[in-house]
């Protein structure tokens, strides 16, 4: 991973310049992690699954890695659909991808109030991830935009930027069929508001799953606004 127009790791929009969202940072060359140290990271929290972890950990030097594991993933449901020889179109990708969302409040709500317990402790420079930095990572910067009162176009005007920051991979390094990689590379409003939209089902609205589900009332948001907005 290097830190430039190619990747995926960079401030979240309209926050102090504390707090990034980044792919994994077990890759990671000799520049690579001078330019992160440059930044004072001293905190990650990582949303990846044991064997992601397992297969590229964390190469950073100097910080301390919280892991909050959301499995499985959807490559893991992808591979077990192919590896019983089903063909997997396009659009079952899409439908994949928003039930995936849909999880992260149904069976994973815990994992971000994990997030929000960190981030609450204190503005110490963070950066935070799963494999792509795109779907938890993306749903978990969603969310903490809302919390401090980002606007529904400035969130998903966030969410979508990882289409221009992450690079597509070489041909020969592609984990599935071309078709499907085009829509598991990249993210459309249709996946964020899925989730958005199990947030409202089950509680309310997503003020009711901020209060009910991951314990952040108006005292934890004003707190998040006093720590990470700009004066």
């Amino acid at each position: 991973m290097r830190l430039t127009s190619s990747t995926n790791f960079r401030p979240i929009h309209s926050l102090r310049p504390v707090l990034y969202r980044s792919d994994h940072l077990g890759a990671l060359n000799d520049d690579d992690a001078r330019q992160i140290q440059a930044l004072g990271i001293t905190r990650v929290l990582d949303f990846r699954g044991v064997d992601e972890r397992t297969a590229f950990a964390c190469t950073l030097p100097g910080v301390t890695v919280h892991s909050l594991p959301i499995e499985p993933t959807i490559v893991q449901q992808l591979q077990a659909l192919l590896a019983s020889g089903r063909d997997v179109t396009e659009a079952d990708v899409v439908a994949h991808m928003q039930d995936t969302y849909r999880g992260f409040v149904r069976h994973n709500t815990a994992r971000f109030a994990e997030f929000f317990g960190h981030l609450l402790e204190s503005a110490e420079p963070t950066v935070f991830h799963c494999t792509a930095g795109k779907d938890r990572t993306g749903f978990a910067a969603a969310l903490l935009l809302h919390a401090v009162g980002a606007s529904p176009r400035q969130v998903m005007e966030d969410y979508l930027l990882t289409n221009e920051r992450l690079a597509f991979p070489a041909e020969g390094k592609l984990a599935f069929p071309r078709p499907v990689m085009q829509v598991l590379w990249r993210v459309q409003p249709e996946f964020l508001q899925a989730a958005l939209a199990e947030a409202d089902a089950l509680h309310g609205s997503l003020d009711g799953y901020l209060r009910e589900g991951l314990g952040i009332g108006p005292a934890q948001r004003e707190r998040l606004r006093a720590l990470y907005l700009a004066a």
